[in-house]
């Protein structure tokens, strides 16, 4: 997993990979530190999908790029375009479903 510190390298992280996979957080957030080891043993399963995390203390513009105004977000790119958004309370058995059919349909594994 990639830690990004400015909002150019999430752009590019974004436009350089079929599938992107963004964690939103904040250090003080008990739920983000709680749910982030749940969300990367899930995405664990497709290897095809590269996971990048952001503090947004520390990408504050991330806010404003991305409509965020809770945390933790979970978002998945597809070719450059958010196909999944997640946000706050996330029900993983919902997530891993909706995660599966995108990487079915894109993947096809």
């Amino acid at each position: 997993m990639q830690t990004f510190t400015n909002l150019h390298s999430i752009e590019e992280f974004i436009q350089s990979n079929r599938l992107a996979f963004l964690y939103i957080s904040q250090p003080e957030c008990s739920v983000c530190h709680a749910l982030k080891p749940q969300v990367l043993e899930i995405l664990s399963h497709y290897p095809e999908i590269k996971i990048g995390s952001i503090d947004a203390n520390v990408v504050t513009e991330i806010a404003g790029r991305f409509s965020i105004f809770t945390v933790p977000v979970l978002l998945l790119f597809v070719d450059g375009k958010e196909f999944l958004r997640d946000a706050r309370i996330v029900h993983l058995d919902l997530f891993r479903e909706k995660i599966d059919k995108i990487y079915q349909n894109v993947v096809g594994a």
